[in-house]
């Protein structure tokens, strides 16, 4: 097996010493610039890769970031996650992306993995019935936390979304279509953001007198969805429009509309929530409560960096509105 580069090997090659190859990987000292060159076309003629555990250990600064997060094949928590994971990268620091799946266990390992190897921050949304255990596990290690959506601690810094305003608006816009009969559809857990969107369903709802709350739960999933509002037409046939838990749930609701020959936003209206990329590519374009996962994103990290560079600051908890973004799926309520 051929020897591996090193520190030492490089600045042989490049008729160096250590300490300029050192100062020149680390981007630190006084060097010239054709120095400078010539060492990095040393290391790359010898595939040289700073071994950065050796340099945090020296430093004590830890530029690698957890992000542990809850079903990353969502795309709306991929878009999230990659553009934090843009916004770190681009500030210097390396991201591991780690699903809990919604399982606890699977969560209390991931917090274990990043404190056993020493990540230097963690972005985190935490699954359901998620302990003030594990808000005190990170704190007894120093390790800066942001959590989002799900706020678990007063203790840490959050990202949430005005989830209760934002459905209200949802229903109120197909009620202003016309729509009288109005279903909640997706989502099967009893998570808070999911209960504050039904709150605020059921508060527009009550401008309506007589007409009963239908909460039509499935799987977040566009097979789900799919299955699903037929289900929901076939017991509810009055109901003409839907306000959702989430953009993948309504776009798969809208194949099944379609599969059976309606026409998302004529026969039947359908409102997400997200603005996900499919939402604006579809046919017809998705409506939705767009909160702009990507800016949610690098808000998530800028946040982060902050906690990290200056650990003093107070404690900030952000919360953010969703804005109606109309497109074709919704429309006035069809007159038979």
């Amino acid at each position: 097996m051929a020897k591996k580069p090193t520190l030492s090997s490089v600045a042989e090659e490049a008729g160096v010493s250590v300490p300029t190859v050192s100062q020149v990987m680390r981007d630190t000292g006084r060097i010239s610039e054709k120095t400078r060159q010539k060492v990095l076309s040393a290391a790359k003629r010898l595939r040289y890769v700073p071994n950065h555990a050796a340099a945090t250990m020296r430093s004590g600064e830890n530029r690698e970031i957890g992000f542990i997060l809850n079903k990353l094949a969502n795309p709306f928590n991929s878009e999230v996650a990659s553009s934090a994971v843009d916004f770190l990268e681009a500030e210097g620091f390396m991201v591991s992306i780690l699903d809990a799946q919604g399982s606890l266990q699977r969560q209390d390992h991931h917090l274990e993995a990043c404190i056993r190897f020493g990540r230097g921050g963690l972005i985190w949304v935490p699954a359901l019935e998620t302990s003030e255990d594990s808000v005190e596990l990170l704190k007894a290690h120093s390790v800066p936390a942001v959590t989002f959506m799900r706020k678990v601690s007063r203790s840490l810094d959050h990202v949430g979304i005005l989830n209760t305003e934002a459905l209200t608006d949802a229903t109120q816009h197909l009620m202003d279509l016309g729509h009288k009969h109005i279903a909640y559809f997706g989502g099967t857990e009893q998570s808070s953001v999911r209960e504050e969107r039904i709150t605020g369903y059921l508060n527009a709802l009550k401008q309506m007198d007589g007409v009963q709350p239908i909460i039509w739960p499935c799987d977040e999933n566009k097979r789900a969805g799919f299955d699903a509002i037929t289900a929901l037409r076939k017991q509810h046939p009055e109901v003409t429009g839907i306000v959702c838990n989430g953009d993948v749930v309504a776009l798969g609701a809208c194949f099944g509309l379609i599969q059976t020959g309606l026409k998302p936003g004529h026969d039947f209206s359908v409102v997400g929530f997200d603005d996900i990329e499919d939402a604006d590519v579809t046919t017809p374009g998705l409506t939705t409560m767009a909160i702009n996962p990507r800016k949610l994103g690098a808000r998530l990290a800028e946040i982060l960096l902050e906690r990290i560079r200056t650990p003093e600051l107070p404690v900030r908890h952000f919360e953010y509105a969703a804005t109606l973004k109309v497109r074709g799926t919704s429309g006035e309520a069809p007159k038979n």
